[in-house]
């Protein structure tokens, strides 16, 4: 009966986390009529109503609300107990969810999962990549990495490293353009930029060389809102652009793009690991922390600068 109770109390959790059922049960790997079926009886055995259903979502009584509380804090407390009496850090086991910026998931992250996978092999990930600022408590995301300063005091926030950029083009583009030997003579090309698509906002960039500073301020020529197009206009001759340094990386090697002015640096973006201030950090989530925080301290594209 113990382990009824305890089952119906991660089906709850989940399900206000995750706002839906489906989403629920998906992420328990259980039928939603099973998970369905958890809840009713948590109720019954409780007394009180704990959601508010509708055709469109669910949210929590006040109740509720104040169950979940306590819910989640035995659970993270009843996982970090089990943990603890572990020998070995590999037996963290259980799903971590975490949403990163898609750079350092694509250039960074995934290349290196083989390490992790070894290291603790029960520990099973969902992995989220976009630009996109997610609330974790809502999504139900154990933690992020998240690009920016964090000003949200219901996060813990952990620096990591920076997100290094810098300025390119093609050989081709330049070789058609005006001379370019000083920011200024920018205002006579073609600025391509990136929109953050959640909501839309131009990044700005600044160029740096010693105690010089210049901003690119000029209307651009296009703009995009997918990592992976804005590279690919820059290699196919659109324009210049401030990327991921990781994102370049290849394209620079192979010659395919060029810093047309190396001695001026971009802005680098600071890089955090986030997750909520409420909740208990369980050992599967400190595992991928500790993890992540290694490997871009061991990246010199990405650890934090001296």
């Amino acid at each position: 009966m113990a382990l009824d109770r305890l089952e119906a109390m991660r089906a709850f959790c989940r399900i206000i986390e995750l706002g839906s059922f489906t989403r629920a049960a998906y992420a328990l790997g259980l039928a939603k009529t099973t998970v369905s079926g958890q809840v009713q009886a948590l109720e019954s055995q409780l007394g009180v109503k704990l959601l508010h259903r509708t055709t469109r979502r669910v949210s929590p009584t006040t109740d509720g609300s104040a169950y979940y509380e306590r819910a989640r804090a035995v659970l993270d407390d009843l996982d970090e107990l089990e943990a603890s009496v572990a020998q070995n850090r590999s037996l963290a086991r259980g799903r971590v969810r975490v949403e990163m910026p898609s750079p350092v998931s694509r250039f960074l992250l995934i290349p290196a999962l083989p390490d992790f996978v070894a290291r603790y092999p029960q520990i099973r990930l969902d992995i989220g990549s976009s630009e996109r600022v997610v609330d974790l408590v809502q999504e139900g995301v154990d933690c992020a990495i998240r690009g920016g300063p964090v000003h949200d005091p219901d996060l813990v926030c952990r620096p990591i490293g920076q997100m290094r950029f810098c300025l390119c083009a093609a050989p081709s583009y330049l070789a058609a353009s005006p001379p370019l030997r000083h920011p200024q003579d920018l205002v006579a090309h073609r600025y391509l930029a990136f929109v953050y698509p959640a909501t839309g906002r131009q990044k700005a960039n600044t160029l740096h060389c010693g105690n010089e500073h210049y901003p690119i301020e000029q209307e651009p020529a296009m703009r995009f809102n997918s990592g992976e197009a804005y590279l690919a206009a820059v290699v196919a001759g659109l324009g210049f652009a401030v990327l991921p340094a990781a994102a370049a990386r290849q394209a620079l090697e192979e010659g395919r793009l060029v810093q047309p002015l190396p001695q001026w640096q971009a802005d680098s973006m600071p890089l955090s690991l986030v997750y909520p201030q409420s909740r208990h950090l369980s050992a599967r989530v400190r595992a991928f922390i500790d993890w992540a925080g290694e490997l871009l301290a061991g990246d010199p594209l990405w650890r934090p600068r001296d």
